[in-house]
């Protein structure tokens, strides 16, 4: 049996699964890389370069494929950015969180304002012209004028692409015993919804597009490798815990399968020459349209020309009067056979997206339940 100890070894059965994974797409081209889930940036511009290279010689990579990797502030240089971007990676995804000390301070991060706007400043300076910057609200105790700060501190950089996201409480955290003790306190709901309508109204007033419940972009700087998650492309994953999901010939099928989440096992298996999938599950045609409207309604819209013909299901007919409810109450628009939520919808599409989803059914289809992709 053989471990992980160390970071070789982990690269080293990273690109033995590489080169072990059957290509279930024959000679599709791939349109996007995305280095990131952890911190990728603590790698050396070496060790990136030979994951891409691994890459490149496995799979067929499109001219102009978005290149993304994931950087934390505190763990890059100027000259570690600079020799990304000089292999071809040609997006910067910043994980700011936050440009108040005191707020990084309680989220346990390693850098502070300054070494961020530095991070910022050096990939600019490293020829980056697609930068993205990730920030967290409704921390316990923050103020809307605290997030509003935030916010300006974005925009005053002027990313192509911000993403917001609410704080969330896991269970079994640090953060969830924190707040059972009473140490901490959640915002109120309120107050949380004034912070997500400031993102909307803000990040709007200054050109940028929103896309998805969280991600806001300019034009023609959406992030692409996101949206093909969203519309249910196809993609491979690689890693510790790596989800991927394929569509096979037969209509109206899917597959998804994850890799084993422990670092050890993950290295045993790659080992023995084995893929280390822990397990695969069967998207039958109920699933990909509940699938399909919640990812839908949480992007840019929901297509149901593409829905009816590729998934044989027709929304408009089967929950025309919710939906005529959602246009009289201000939650959504039709541009043309597109379903899409308006900022008051976005801010209930949780809840919409099931009610749309609660009833679909296909019992004229059968249940076929198809060969394990992986014996």
């Amino acid at each position: 049996m053989a471990g992980i100890d160390g970071v070789e070894d982990f690269l080293a059965a990273l690109k033995s699964e590489i080169l072990l994974r059957r290509d279930p797409f024959g000679s599709a081209s791939y349109e996007t890389i995305f280095l990131g889930g952890g911190t990728p940036s603590l790698l050396t511009p070496r060790q990136i370069e030979a994951i891409l290279v691994c890459l490149h010689a496995r799979f067929r990579i499109a001219s102009g494929a978005e290149i993304t990797i994931e950087a934390n502030p505190g763990t890059v240089t100027r000259e570690s950015l600079i020799a990304f971007r000089s292999m071809g990676v040609n997006r910067l995804s910043v994980g700011v969180q936050s440009f108040h000390d005191h707020e990084l301070a309680f989220l346990g991060r390693v850098h502070d304002r300054a070494e961020a706007l530095r991070c910022l400043d050096w990939g600019r300076a490293a020829g980056f012209e697609n930068i993205g910057l990730d920030l967290i609200y409704s921390i316990p105790d923050q103020t809307l004028e605290e997030w509003d700060e935030n916010l300006r501190a974005a925009v005053d950089f002027a990313p192509q692409h911000i993403a917001a996201y609410s704080l969330i409480v896991e269970e079994r955290t640090p953060l969830a015993w924190m707040v059972e003790a009473g140490s901490v306190h959640r915002n109120l709901a309120d107050r949380e919804a004034a912070m997500y309508e400031r993102t909307m109204e803000l990040l709007a007033a200054h050109g940028y597009e929103h896309y998805e419940v969280s991600n806001y972009a300019l034009p023609e700087f959406r992030c692409r490798h996101n949206c093909a998650y969203w519309s249910h492309e196809d993609y491979l994953g690689f890693g510790p815990s790596a989800h991927s999901f394929w569509k096979p010939s037969e209509p109206r099928r899917g597959r998804r399968w994850w890799n084993v989440a422990d670092l050890s096992a993950y290295g045993d298996r790659l080992a023995r020459g084995l893929l280390p999938i822990a397990s695969e599950e069967h998207v039958g045609p109920r699933e990909l349209v509940q699938e399909r409207i919640l990812l839908g309604l949480r992007s840019d819209g929901l297509d149901l020309a593409r829905l009816a013909v590729e998934l044989g299901y027709d929304l408009a007919q089967r929950q025309d009067s919710m939906m005529r409810w959602m246009i009289e109450e201000g939650l959504a628009a039709m541009d043309g056979q597109v379903l899409r939520l308006t900022s008051k919808g976005y801010m209930l599409c949780d809840e919409i997206s099931a009610r749309l989803s609660r009833d679909v059914s296909f019992s004229l289809l059968p249940t076929d339940r198809a060969a394990p992709l992986f014996p």
